[in-house]
């Protein structure tokens, strides 16, 4: 890619709020005078260490190309003033659209802003957009979601995640570092206002257990007349934000176009499994016509173009996937085929009526929520979950079969509990009996109506439900089978529910969207090369991730620990963080699920040097969730603060 500007840096732009709090940021602009459109992305994840290395992997190329980019830091993050009190918040919203109002007003700027970002950054671009502040013109978002209740880290299916305590801990820890005293002399003043007031976020989440007004605000799909900004939405199959794509564009008022590659919950130009794509290309594309009018062609791309993959041996740090990409309308090119459930269709060999009743650690191999990485995060083989599953076996394939879209999954199920959930995972089995997750969905049964006012469960009374599985695009080979495993737990993707009761299959059908139209080839751009890091490594990391089984009561603790070591920046920061996460669960009794996890931040520079540790744990009861924190915060090596949680959450439909 060619530049054509010479670029210079801003490390530290203020930016005042209408109430008077200024918030940083990190800008890059063509040197020359001429305006330019300007491009915000604007997160909590702090831009002068904390995303430095992937912020230099983008934004720098796009202000090369004619753009002022501007990575703000959320109030209350990184150098910027204020307290972060929740993620998008109407504060945050009503912020970002005021920095797109200062941006679009400052002589370097054309007038014309786009927002891009992924996850907490893409849900912002996409709620702000729903805003319609009138300088905003386009948007990218990458892996994020349209719907905070039914499809993020908190709830998934009225299943309440594991990965609402997980992201709350994150966040806990996040928010407890101060700003760089190099940019902020108020910088002690400002830490122990931040610590006094960061909030422990997991048992609010888990609170709202119901599509209350809560979780309707930020979520797009309440009303999407309201998105009529022309969007490119970007996802991957290994990430748990693969429904956004396919969701806008089939709904959105304005123009999307939209790419699902392989990969986990990174950008596309840096992510695995491969192959990457030439991201910085396509969002020069998209920028370049929507903001700077060029004709590029984007608006004749195609609606949808998505990674086919092929099968592969489950590999939870896989590096490469096989597959092909191709191109597709957003209306469904597939074919539905409706298969019964049992006799004459998937699972001719099982009778039914049939019980469901999983041990509680099912779920070994169900992967992290959104993979960040290579560190074993994806999905594994199956074929442990599935033995202790009820699977439904189509018959051997004499053809390859293209499965693109979502599977609509009915069900006739009786609970013998009032609380309860089913989780149906479609996987793709070869011949030496090796089961690859396509996809999977979970339904919270009290949600079965819907999950505006959930209702629990009668005991022993038939119900129809209905499940629809996550967005894939899967071809299974010839020889292969299809399965579809049914389990009532998975941990620890989902919190277990309070009995380990039983569920009752007595008929149903599965809808396949089943791709039989030869789609055309997509050849996408090459991945650009990244730069080289200009931060040092000071003290290498290093991670592991165990299982261990007790082979006596077959208590199973799983054991992930994870360090950064410690970086400096070239501005002089040094920074590292330390995780260790402990899920431990007994077979028989979801009331013995535990998750404890232990976060230390560190920040030096010269002689100063702070640091802080944050201890959380979940358990539960017969009806209650409890969860603790505690934080603790040490300038060299006083300790300057510590406070401590300790939370019940009523569980009415969990």
């Amino acid at each position: 890619m060619d530049a054509s500007y010479q670029v210079t840096e801003q490390e530290d732009q203020r930016i005042a709020m209408p109430d008077g709090v200024h918030l940083s940021a990190r800008l890059w602009r063509p040197s020359a005078d001429a305006p330019v459109p300007a491009i915000l992305e604007m997160i909590p994840y702090r831009k002068r260490d904390g995303t430095a290395v992937r912020d230099e992997a983008i934004h720098p190329c796009i202000a090369a190309h004619g753009y002022a980019c501007l990575r703000v830091d959320l109030r209350g993050s990184g150098e910027s003033e204020g307290i972060l009190t929740d993620e998008y918040t109407a504060e945050e919203l009503a912020d970002a659209c005021a920095v797109i109002a200062w941006a679009a007003a400052q002589p370097w700027c054309s007038g014309a802003v786009g927002m891009m970002g992924k996850s907490w950054g893409a849900f912002n671009a996409l709620q702000v957009a729903a805003l319609q502040p009138p300088a905003l013109k386009a948007v990218i978002a990458v892996c994020g979601t349209t719907d905070r209740f039914a499809d993020d880290i908190h709830f998934k299916g009225g299943c309440l995640l594991a990965e609402n305590f997980g992201w709350a801990s994150v966040m806990l820890s996040y928010s407890s570092r101060p700003a760089d005293p190099a940019l902020r002399r108020d910088w002690r003043e400002d830490w122990l206002r931040r610590l006094e007031a960061n909030p422990w976020l997991a048992p609010r989440w888990a609170g709202h257990q119901t599509r209350d007004a809560y979780w309707r605000h930020g979520s797009v799909c309440e009303d999407w007349a309201r998105l009529t900004v022309p969007i490119l939405a970007i996802g991957g199959w290994a990430d748990g934000y693969m429904n956004m794509v396919r969701a806008l564009a089939g709904n959105a008022l304005g123009p999307v176009k939209g790419i699902i590659g392989p990969w986990v919950h990174l950008y596309p130009h840096m992510a695995v499994p491969r192959p990457r794509i030439g991201f910085l290309t396509e969002a020069l594309r998209w920028w370049d016509h929507w903001l700077k009018g060029i004709p590029t062609g984007v608006e004749a791309d195609p609606d949808l173009r998505l990674y086919l993959q092929d099968w592969a041996m489950p590999d939870p740090a896989a590096q490469d996937r096989p597959g092909q990409w191709i191109s597709l309308p957003a209306k469904s090119a597939a074919v539905t085929v409706t298969l019964p459930l049992g006799a004459g269709g998937l699972g001719p060999e099982t009778a039914l009526p049939a019980l469901i009743a999983s041990p509680q650690i099912l779920g070994a191999a169900s992967g992290e929520y959104f993979p960040t990485g290579d560190h074993g995060e994806m999905a594994g083989d199956q074929a442990a979950d599935d033995a202790m599953s009820l699977c439904l076996d189509g018959p051997v394939l004499d053809a390859p079969l293209a499965l693109v879209g979502r599977e609509v999954l009915r069900m006739v199920l009786a609970s013998d509990q009032p609380l309860g959930f089913v989780v149906a995972r479609l996987c793709d089995v070869a011949p030496d009996g090796t089961s690859s997750r396509i996809a999977h969905g979970t339904l919270n049964l009290c949600h079965r109506d819907g999950s505006a006012d959930p209702q629990p469960m009668t005991p022993g009374q038939p119900v129809e439900v209905t499940l629809v599985l996550d967005d894939m695009a899967h071809r299974l080979p010839q020889g292969h089978r299809l399965r579809l495993a049914l389990s009532n737990s998975y941990w620890p993707f989902l919190w277990p529910s309070p009995v380990a009761g039983g569920l009752t299959l007595s008929g149903g059908a599965i809808d396949l969207p089943v791709l039989t139209m030869a789609a055309a080839d997509w050849h996408p751009p090459p991945p650009e090369p990244l730069p080289a890091p200009r931060q040092q490594t000071t003290r290498p990391g290093g991670w592991s991730r165990r299982t261990e089984t007790d082979p006596k009561t077959g208590h199973q603790t799983l054991i992930i620990r994870d360090d950064t070591g410690d970086t400096t920046e070239p501005h002089g920061l040094t920074h590292g963080e330390t995780v260790q996460e402990i899920w431990e669960i007994a077979p028989d009794d979801p009331l013995s699920a535990r998750a404890t996890i232990t976060w230390e931040q560190r920040l030096s520079r010269g002689n100063w040097r702070v640091r802080t540790l944050t201890e959380t744990q979940m358990t539960g009861s017969a009806s209650d969730l409890r969860m603790t924190a505690r934080l603790t915060a040490w300038e060299g090596d006083v300790q300057l603060f510590s406070r401590e949680w300790d939370e019940l959450v009523p569980r009415r439909f969990v």
